[in-house]
């Protein structure tokens, strides 16, 4: 049974950094492309950065230069470190994980809540 277990959210002030963690167990982890959703209040929710099993990355014009996704294949941990953050970053944040060269949705953790204040 795979299981991908978000942690590292929690309150900032805007300006701040934060990172998030995904561990995921159940899985062949370096087999997988892995991705952070995001869903704000009354939004919809939206992929914001995704590395590949090759260590490919995008990210989403809206946290591209201020996120940066990564992955430790030795510790079954992928990374979302947020810089510069900012009153609309606040959201859940979700890892997910299927694919391998292209993110699909197969796995999702159950999200950790991100809060940026003034």
């Amino acid at each position: 049974q795979v299981h991908l277990v978000e942690s590292g959210g929690g309150s900032v002030q805007a300006g701040g950094s934060r990172r998030l963690s995904c561990a995921a167990s159940g899985l062949t982890f370096g087999n997988y492309a892995f991705g952070w959703y995001r869903q704000a209040p009354g939004k919809q929710r939206e992929l914001i950065a995704l590395i590949t099993s090759a260590g490919r990355t995008d990210y989403a014009d809206s946290v591209k230069g201020r996120f940066s996704i990564s992955r430790d294949n030795a510790k079954n941990t992928v990374y979302l470190q947020m810089n510069s953050l900012k009153l609309v970053d606040t959201a859940v944040y979700y890892c997910v994980a299927g694919g391998r060269t292209v993110l699909t949705t197969n796995y999702w953790g159950q999200g950790t809540q991100v809060t940026v204040s003034s």
